[in-house]
């Protein structure tokens, strides 16, 4: 594996941001780990930062580069700052950036597939939110998604983030595509084939409740792939090191 810093000028954001991306790499001589064989285009996990965190945060926390060595999986971490991964009313075009622009700019840098079946997205916390953002508001783009103790029930009155006005406005957040419950009450038949559902979080975690409500939405609307995982952990790292394998697993438990 080859992990790549790398800076680009984001015609969104009017100025450069950055993303680090892990490459898939065919090797024998890299000690403890295997590598997959690689291909002409490489299915691609793109894997989102948290709201204290930036694009460098899943490499030195975790042992992401170890997991999808195996798998031949090229990984994109995008920098969104604290954003919430949403076009700020007063600041930058956030998800623009990361629905529209990060992955032509990837493809157009690195041999990345643009085929449905090889994309996925994951993240932590703000980061799961993202992920199940761009799955629901862009379901032909993704086999799957994962959110590891994501901040997932953003349009209840009493959730507390304090950067709300700076993000969203004065306006409430329930009701709009910025609600990823709203967003499973209105998918309609013709939405497709929707991206298979991993969604886990800690028993200790301040946004468990939060959690149950997605999950509870997910039952009500009769998401078709939606499974979901809790036990013992609180908002730590070694959770989430531990349960991105599993959602890798999950992505991959079907694929030949």
């Amino acid at each position: 594996m080859a992990p790549i810093h790398c800076y680009f000028f984001s015609e969104v954001l009017g100025l450069s941001t950055s993303m680090t991306v892990i490459l898939p790499q065919q090797t024998s001589r890299q000690i403890g780990m295997q590598s997959a064989a690689v291909r002409d285009k490489h299915p691609t996990l793109y894997l989102l930062h948290g709201l204290s965190d930036d694009d460098t945060i899943w490499l030195r926390r975790t042992s992401i580069e170890r997991y999808v060595a195996p798998l031949g999986l090229a990984v994109v971490m995008p920098q969104v700052h604290r954003s919430f991964y949403t076009d700020m009313v007063y600041g930058g075009q956030y998800w623009t950036l990361v629905s529209e622009e990060l992955p032509a700019i990837a493809r157009s840098f690195f041999p990345l597939s643009d085929a449905r079946e090889d994309n996925f997205v994951a993240g932590l916390s703000m980061g799961g939110y993202g992920a199940f953002k761009l799955a629901l508001r862009h379901p032909q783009r993704f086999a799957a998604a994962a959110s590891l103790s994501g901040a997932l029930n953003i349009g209840n009155p009493d959730f507390s983030l304090p950067d709300a006005r700076f993000i969203f406005g004065d306006k409430p957040v329930a009701g709009t595509d910025n609600d990823l419950l709203w967003l499973l009450q209105n998918l309609g038949p013709s939405s497709g084939p929707m991206p298979k559902l991993y969604q886990c979080c800690g028993t200790e975690d301040f946004l468990y409740e939060g959690n149950l409500a997605f999950r509870d939405a997910c039952r009500k609307a009769n998401y078709p792939s939606h499974v979901y995982e809790e036990g013992p952990g609180s908002h730590t790292w070694s959770y989430w090191d531990e349960h991105i394998q599993n959602a890798l697993a999950f992505f991959f438990r079907d694929r030949k």
